[in-house]
C-alpha cells in the first residue's frame, strides 16, 4: 500500500496512542483533514455510564477525583483531576487515536554491541527470558539487589529487535529512566530508542525501544510486544490500580510481560506458588559476594531524643567511624523534617522527591564528589553507588517495609572492587519488616551457596 510521506509521519507519531490535541501539536485544518479521512478518531476522554463516570485515559472512576468547572447557563465541564499532571482530560476535551494505516520500522539486525559476559544464574534468568519472548509468556525474574538485572535483559530484548518486536521498559521513577536510557543507548546503539518521563523533550516516533515512567503508558494502547517493567513491587506501581490496567492496554494481545523485583509482593508469591505466574530466581549479586547482613543495633527511646534535637552516640560513632576510614555512606530518614534536621545537625547535604538540587547532589554523590548523603526513602532503589556503607535511622518507622529495607540495604555492597558494605539500622524497637529484612538477606546467601555448590 503506497502510502504518502505526510500520512506516514503522521503514523510514525500518533500510532498506538491516545493524545490530547495539545500533544498532537498540528494545526486544526490539519486535524480535521485527518479526521475527515479517518486516519485519526476522536474518542471521549470522559464518559458517563450508568451513572458511573470515567476517565479514558487513565481508568478513575472515583467521584472524588472529577471536578467540574461552571459554566453560565451551560451544563458544567467534568475534568479528570487524577491524571492532570499529563494534561487534562475534560468533556470538552477529547482523545485522538490512529486509525490510519500502521507505520514502518526497519528490522533491527545484530543490535546488541555489548561484549561482556553472564554469571551462570545470570545466564540461566537470559534463556528463561528468551524463552518467555518466544513463546509470548509471562514471567517474573526474582533477582537480588545487586544481580545485574540490566545485563540479563540484553540478550532478551535482542532477540525481540530481531524478531520485528517493539519493547517497553517501564520503571517507577525519573531517575531511574534518566540512568538506563543512557546505558541502552550505548549498548544499542543502532536502533531507534526514547525515553518518556515527566518533563522529558523526547518524543516515541515508532521506536524499537521505549525506556518510560510506568505513567507514560496511560498514552499508550496495544503497542508493545515486550513490556519490562522493572521494580513491580515497588511505589507508584505497587499502590495505584491504573498502573496494570495501563500496562494490560498497552500491550498488544499477543505479548509477554516481564516483571523485574528483588522483593516480590503477597500477590505475585501467589501467583508464583500456583503456577500461574513462571518465575526464575537469582539469590546471588553479579560479583559471587553474599549479601550484606545488617546489622542491628536498638537504641533506647532513640525517637525521644531525635524528637529533643539529640543525636544518640551510636549513631554519631557510626558516622565517626565512616568518616575515620574514609567510607562514603548513605544516611536514611524517614521523613523530610528528620532529614533536614540531621542535615543542620550533621552538616551533610540531603535530599528528598521535591529537593530543587536533588539531582545535582545525586550527581555528586556518584561522582565520588560528596563523601556523604542524607536521602529520604527516595533512594532506596534503582540506583547504584560504588563502594557506600548505608545506615538507616529510625529503621522502625512504619515507611520502612520489609522491601524499602531490603532495598535499602540493597545500596551497599554492589561494587566488586568493594563487595562487602556496611548496613546498619538504628531503631527504638524491633519490627517485624527489620527481622524480615535480616531474614531476607540470611535466606538469600543460603540459596546462593547452595546453587554455586
Amino acid at each position: 500500500m503506497n502510502v504518502s510521506p505526510l500520512i506516514e509521519d503522521m503514523a510514525r507519531k500518533f500510532a498506538t496512542k491516545r493524545l490530547l490535541k495539545s500533544e498532537l501539536n498540528i494545526s486544526d485544518l490539519r486535524l480535521k483533514y485527518l479526521l475527515k479521512h479517518n486516519y485519526l478518531t476522536e474518542i471521549p476522554s470522559i464518559k458517563t455510564t450508568f451513572g458511573f463516570t470515567t476517565c479514558e485515559r487513565c481508568f478513575n472512576r472515583k467521584p472524588s477525583q472529577f471536578g467540574k468547572i461552571p459554566r453560565a447557563n451551560h451544563t458544567p465541564i467534568i475534568y479528570c483531576k487524577h491524571c492532570i499532571q499529563m494534561g487534562r482530560t475534560s468533556t470538552f476535551e477529547p482523545l485522538y487515536e490512529w486509525t490510519g494505516p500502521p507505520p514502518s520500522r526497519h528490522r533491527a539486525k545484530n543490535p546488541l554491541k555489548w561484549r561482556g559476559t553472564l554469571t551462570p544464574l545470570q545466564q540461566r534468568a537470559s534463556d528463561r527470558l528468551i524463552k518467555s519472548i518466544k513463546q509470548n509468556q509471562n514471567l517474573l525474574i526474582d533477582a537480588v539487589c545487586g544481580a545485574g538485572k540490566t545485563e540479563m535483559l540484553y540478550h532478551g530484548i535482542a532477540h525481540a529487535l530481531e524478531s520485528d518486536k517493539r519493547i517497553c521498559i517501564a520503571t517507577p521513577r525519573a531517575d531511574v529512566v534518566k540512568e538506563l536510557a543512557p546505558r541502552l543507548r550505548r549498548d544499542f546503539p543502532t536502533i531507534h530508542q526514547a525515553a518518556l518521563y515527566g518533563g522529558t523533550t523526547e518524543q516515541d516516533i515508532n521506536s524499537h525501544l521505549v525506556i518510560a515512567t510506568t505513567h507514560q503508558l496511560l498514552r499508550y494502547i496495544n503497542s508493545f510486544d515486550v513490556v519490562i517493567i522493572d521494580e513491580v513491587d515497588a511505589f507508584p506501581y505497587h499502590h495505584d490500580n491504573m498502573l496494570p490496567k495501563a500496562v494490560n492496554r498497552a500491550t498488544k494481545p499477543t505479548s509477554s510481560t516481564i516483571y523485574l523485583t528483588a522483593t516480590p509482593r503477597l500477590k505475585q508469591k501467589w501467583l508464583i506458588n500456583t503456577h500461574q505466574l513462571p518465575s526464575v530466581s537469582i539469590p546471588a549479586r553479579f560479583h559471587g559476594h553474599p549479601l550484606p547482613v545488617p546489622t542491628k543495633q536498638p537504641i533506647f527511646r532513640l525517637t525521644k531524643q531525635l524528637e529533643d534535637d539529640q543525636l544518640p552516640p551510636a549513631i554519631t560513632d557510626w558516622i565517626h567511624q565512616k568518616q575515620t576510614d574514609n567510607r562514603r555512606f548513605l544516611l536514611f530518614a524517614p521523613t523530610i523534617d528528620l532529614a533536614e534536621k540531621l542535615s543542620t545537625h550533621l552538616d551533610i547535604p540531603y535530599v528528598h522527591a521535591a529537593s530543587p538540587d536533588r539531582l545535582h547532589l545525586i550527581h555528586q554523590f556518584r561522582a565520588r564528589n560528596l563523601p556523604s548523603l542524607i536521602t529520604t526513602t527516595i533512594l532506596e532503589r534503582g540506583v547504584t553507588f560504588p563502594s557506600i556503607d548505608v545506615a538507616v535511622i529510625q529503621a522502625d518507622h512504619h515507611v520502612f517495609d520489609e522491601a524499602a529495607l531490603i532495598q535499602i540495604a540493597g545500596r551497599a555492597g554492589r561494587s566488586a572492587q568493594d563487595p562487602t558494605g556496611d548496613v546498619t539500622f538504628f531503631y527504638d524497637e524491633t519490627t517485624l519488616a527489620i527481622n524480615r529484612a535480616t531474614n531476607y538477606t540470611i535466606r538469600k546467601n543460603l540459596e546462593a551457596k547452595g546453587s554455586h555448590s
